[in-house]
C-alpha cells in the first residue's frame, strides 16, 4: 500500500465510533482499575490509551468522537421495538465510564457528538457527508461493519488497531459487496448483533451473490423470477423465500440504512481539534486516580496540536 493511498494523514477526518472501543476496554482490562472511591475506571483508562495510540499514529487534526446515548431510544426502536432487544442493559458502572470518556474527549479538544434519537452510526454518517461535501477524505474508526457503508472513493474504514485500513475495494474483498450495498446486504442476511433476522435461508454468501448480480434489494424484488436461473445452490427455491419474507426484508432495510442528513452535522459541523482544556483534563485525571505516565501522554497530545 502506497503512503499516498493510506489514511494516516493529518488532514483526513477521523470519525471515531467510541462505544466499541469502550466496550473492548471494559471486557479486556482488569477491574482492579478503580478511582479513589472504588468505582471501576478500566474502560475509560483503555479508551484514553486508544485515543493516544490513534492520534500519535495519525497526527490527526480533524477528529470527531460519536457516542451512543441510549441502546433503546433511537428512531429505529420506534420503527421496530425488537431492534437490539437481544442486548443486555449496560451496567451502571460502565454508564459512568461512558460519561467520563465523553468528558475526556472534550477536555482533549475533540469534537464530541451524542443524541438520544440518532445512533452513533448516524452521527458518523452525517459527519462523513459533511466532510465529503468539503472534499475532505474520511476515515471511519470502528469495528462495526455497518459503518463501511459510508465509504466512497478516497475514504477508509479502520478497526484500529486490530486490522489494516480498508478502502471500498477492500470492503468488497472482505464482505463480498461494495460499501453502498452494505445496508441491503444486512437486510437480506440479517445482523444478529442488532437483532435483525433477515430473510429465511439467506446467509452472507447468498446475499452477496444476489447483490453482485442484481445490484440492490429493490432490483432483487423487481426481478424475482430471474433468481431460479442463477447458478448457485438453492436458487430454485430462493424466490419463494424472498417473496414470503419481503415485509421483513423491507423493514430490516429501514433499520440497516444510516441517516446521512442530520442538518447540523452534514452542513455545519467543524471537527478540527481545538486547544485542550488543561485544567479540566487534570481535574478529570485527578478524580479518576490516573498516574503520571498516562497523564503526561495525554498532555503531550494536546500540546503538540497546532
Amino acid at each position: 500500500m502506497n503512503r499516498a493511498d493510506h489514511p494516516v494523514r493529518p488532514e483526513t477526518a477521523y470519525l471515531v465510533d467510541a462505544s466499541i472501543y469502550i466496550f473492548r476496554a471494559w471486557h479486556t482490562l482488569p477491574d482492579q482499575f478503580v478511582d479513589p472511591a472504588g468505582r471501576p475506571t478500566n474502560a475509560v483508562y483503555g479508551f484514553a490509551r486508544f485515543l493516544c495510540d490513534l492520534i500519535e499514529k495519525t497526527g490527526a487534526m480533524h477528529v470527531a468522537v460519536a457516542f451512543d446515548e441510549s441502546m433503546t431510544s433511537s428512531f429505529r426502536n420506534e420503527i421496530c421495538p425488537d431492534y437490539k432487544a437481544n442486548r443486555d442493559p449496560t451496567p451502571p458502572a460502565l454508564l459512568q465510564q461512558f460519561a467520563w470518556c465523553r468528558d475526556l474527549s472534550r477536555a482533549l479538544g475533540l469534537a464530541v457528538y451524542s443524541d438520544g434519537w440518532y445512533e452513533a452510526d448516524d452521527l458518523i454518517a452525517s459527519l462523513a457527508a459533511g466532510c465529503k461535501s468539503r472534499q475532505q477524505a474520511v476515515c471511519v474508526v470502528s469495528g462495526d461493519k455497518d459503518l463501511a457503508q459510508v465509504l466512497d472513493r478516497g475514504d477508509w474504514w479502520w478497526d484500529f488497531p486490530r486490522r489494516q485500513p480498508m478502502n471500498k475495494n477492500d470492503v468488497f474483498e472482505h464482505f463480498g459487496v461494495y460499501p453502498h450495498q452494505i445496508a441491503d446486504f444486512l437486510a437480506l442476511a440479517g445482523d444478529s448483533v442488532d437483532n435483525i433476522a433477515g430473510v429465511t435461508g439467506v446467509g452472507p454468501k447468498t446475499a452477496a451473490r444476489l447483490l453482485n448480480h442484481f445490484g440492490s434489494l429493490d432490483e432483487i424484488y423487481s426481478r424475482l423470477d430471474e433468481i431460479a436461473w442463477l447458478r448457485f445452490r438453492g436458487s430454485k427455491t430462493l424466490a419463494a423465500k424472498l417473496r414470503k419474507d419481503e415485509p421483513a426484508a423491507r423493514l430490516a432495510r429501514r433499520l440497516t440504512g444510516l441517516e446521512e442528513q442530520i442538518p447540523e452535522l452534514a452542513d455545519n459541523a467543524s471537527i478540527r481539534r481545538r486547544r485542550h482544556d488543561a485544567d479540566a483534563l487534570d481535574a478529570l485525571l485527578d478524580a479518576l486516580g490516573f498516574g503520571r505516565p498516562l497523564r503526561e501522554r495525554l498532555h503531550r497530545l494536546a500540546v503538540n496540536q497546532s
